[in-house]
C-alpha cells in the first residue's frame, strides 16, 4: 500500500500536463532529406570491409557467429535480396536506420516537454552528427545499434514519466532484440539498473515505485527470454564474445575515448549533450537516466572499448539537452543564433569526414577509418584474380582478413576463397586436394614453414593513393603443403 501512493502520484502528475505535439513537419522532412542524401551518396568510394564480410556471412544465416550476433549479416541478406545485390541495395537499411534514429530522438525530446523548436534542434543535430551519418552511409553493426539504444531509452523514459508500467515491457522487448545485433546493450541495462538503484538510495519516489511494478519485472523477464537464444549460442560455443571483447579492448581506445566522445555528433552537439545531462540529473524523475548514461560511458572507457560503443548515451543526452537549450534561447534571438550556428557550424567538418565527399588523397588525414577502408576493392580483386588465373586448376586463395575474402566473393565469385579470420576460420579449411594457394596479406616467412615452396607474386597496389590496410600487402604463391589442411588449419586462426 505504501508503494502504491508514489506510483499513483506519478500517474496523476504525468497525465496532468499534456505533451507538446510531435513536430512531424520538421522532423519528418529532416529525416527524409537525410535518407535520400545517404542513398544518393551510397555508391561513392565503395564497400567497406565490414559490409563485404556481412554480405558474405549473410549467405549462410546462423543463430550466431564467433565475432557477433546474427542480425547485421541477416540485414545485409535482406537488403540485397529486396533492393539488389549492389552497394546501393546493401545500404538501404543503414539509410533507413539513420532516418528512424532522427524520429526516435525527436520523440525523446518531445517526451521531455520539448516544443517544436527543441524537436527541430534535436532532428537537425542527429541529421548532421558525424557518427550517425557514418552508420547511416555504411552498413555497420552500429547502424541498428543506435536505433535499439534510442528506442530503449525512449520507452524507459515513458515508463518513468507517464507512470505507465506497460512501457517497461516495450523496453524489455527492444533490449532483448538488441542482443541479436550487438551485446553492448548489456552496458545500457547495467547503467539503467545502477541508475534506478542509486535513485532509490537517494529516496527518489519514481524509481522506488518501479521495483514494485509487476510490469517492470515482466519487461526484464521478456528481455531475458528474447535474448536467450544468444545466451544459449554463447554457452554452447565456449563464450566466444568474451574472447572477442578481450581482443578488441585496446589501450589506444582508452586514449582516444574522450576525443572521439566529443566528436560523436559535433562539438556543438557535445556541448548540448553536457547541458542535457546536467538538466536530467537535476530532475528527480530523470535522475536515474542521467546516472545510467554516465555509467555506460564509464563502462565503455574502463573496458577499453571505442567511444561509438556507447554513442547511444550521448545521443540521449543530446536530444534531452535540446529542451533546456531552446528554453534558454527563447528570450533572445542572439542566443538562438549562437546555438544554431554553433551546432551546424561545428557539424560541417563532421559531415565532410563522415560522408564520401573528400578527394581520395585527403582520406590519409581523415579520422574516419571507414572511408579509408572503403576504396580500391575492385582493383584488389582484379590483381589477386590475375595471379589466380595463371595457376593450375584447384588453386585456392587464402586471405588474411574477412574484408579480402568478402571482396573476392563479391567481385570474383568463381574463385574459391578461405580465411582464418574470425568466423571464416570456422567455415573450414580448403579441401585436401588444394596443394597450391594464393596467399594474400600473410608474412612469407610464416608460409614457408607450412609449404615446400613459396614465391612472391607482387604486392597489392590499389592505385588510389590511400594508405589503408590493404595497400602494399604481399601476394605469395605457395605449393606443396607439408601436412594435411586439417593439421595446418589451426595455425591460420586469428581474431581482430
Amino acid at each position: 500500500m505504501l508503494l502504491q501512493a508514489p506510483l499513483q502520484a506519478l500517474r496523476l502528475r504525468s497525465s496532468a500536463p499534456s505533451l507538446p505535439a510531435i513536430s512531424w513537419r520538421t522532423a519528418g522532412p529532416i529525416a527524409g532529406v537525410v535518407v535520400v542524401t545517404l542513398l544518393l551518396l551510397s555508391p561513392w568510394y565503395g564497400y567497406h570491409r565490414d559490409e563485404l564480410y556481412f554480405r558474405l556471412l549473410g549467405q549462410s544465416p546462423a543463430w550466431g557467429y564467433f565475432d557477433q550476433p546474427p542480425l547485421t549479416p541477416l540485414l545485409a541478406r535482406l537488403s540485397t535480396t529486396l533492393f539488389g545485390d549492389t552497394i546501393v541495395g546493401l545500404r538501404v537499411v543503414p539509410a533507413l536506420c539513420a532516418g528512424l534514429l532522427i524520429l526516435l530522438g525527436t520523440a525523446i525530446t518531445r517526451e521531455l516537454g520539448g516544443d517544436r523548436s527543441a524537436q527541430t534542434l534535436a532532428a537537425a543535430g542527429l541529421g548532421t552528427g558525424m557518427f550517425p551519418l557514418v552508420a547511416g552511409h555504411t552498413l555497420l553493426t552500429q547502424s541498428a545499434d543506435f536505433v535499439f539504444w534510442t528506442a530503449c531509452m525512449l520507452f524507459v523514459l515513458r515508463a518513468l514519466l507517464r507512470g505507465d508500467g506497460r512501457w517497461w515491457v516495450a523496453a524489455g522487448a527492444v533490449a532483448g532484440a538488441a542482443t541479436f545485433n550487438k551485446h553492448l546493450i548489456v552496458l545500457l541495462i547495467t547503467g539503467l539498473a545502477t541508475g534506478l538503484l542509486i535513485s532509490v538510495g537517494l529516496a527518489v519516489k519514481g524509481p522506488r515505485a518501479v521495483f514494485a511494478d509487476r510490469w517492470f519485472w515482466s519487461g526484464a523477464l521478456l528481455a531475458a527470454v528474447i535474448a536467450s537464444p544468444n545466451l544459449l549460442y554463447q554457452a554452447t560455443h565456449g563464450w566466444p564474445q568474451l574472447a572477442m571483447a578481450a581482443t578488441l579492448s585496446e589501450q589506444e581506445n582508452r586514449i582516444m575515448f574522450v576525443p572521439m566522445l566529443v566528436a560523436l555528433l559535433s562539438m556543438g552537439g557535445f556541448v548540448i549533450a553536457v547541458a542535457g545531462w546536467l538538466w536530467l540529473r537535476r530532475r528527480q524523475e530523470t535522475r536515474a537516466l542521467a546516472i545510467a548514461s554516465l555509467v555506460t560511458i564509464l563502462l565503455g572507457l574502463v573496458s577499453g572499448g571505442r567511444a561509438d560503443y556507447v554513442a547511444g548515451s550521448v545521443i540521449f543526452a543530446f536530444v534531452a539537452g535540446c529542451v533546456p537549450v531552446t528554453a534558454w534561447t527563447r528570450s533572445r534571438v542572439a542566443r538562438r543564433r549562437t546555438v544554431w550556428w554553433g551546432l551546424l557550424g561545428s557539424s560541417v567538418i563532421g559531415i565532410a569526414v563522415a560522408l564520401p565527399l573528400l578527394p581520395l588523397p585527403a582520406l590519409n588525414f581523415s579520422p574516419n577509418e571507414v572511408s579509408r577502408e572503403s576504396v580500391g576493392w575492385p582493383r584488389f580483386v582484379a590483381q589477386v584474380a590475375g595471379v589466380h588465373r595463371r595457376l593450375p586448376a584447384g588453386t585456392v586463395v587464402l586471405t588474411s582478413n574477412y574484408g579480402e575474402a568478402g571482396a573476392l566473393d563479391r567481385f570474383a565469385p568463381g574463385i574459391p576463397v578461405y580465411s582464418g579470420h574470425n568466423e571464416l576460420w570456422y567455415q573450414g579449411p580448403p579441401p585436401e586436394t588444394a596443394r597450391t594457394v594464393v596467399a594474400v596479406g600473410m608474412p612469407p616467412a610464416g608460409l614457408r614453414a607450412r609449404f615446400g615452396s613459396c614465391a612472391s607474386a607482387g604486392v597489392i597496389d590499389l592505385g588510389t593513393g590511400v594508405a589503408n590496410e590493404e595497400q602494399g600487402l604481399p601476394i605469395t604463391v605457395c605449393s606443396g603443403l607439408r601436412t594435411s589442411w586439417k593439421t595446418a588449419w589451426p595455425d591460420f586462426k586469428h581474431a581482430s
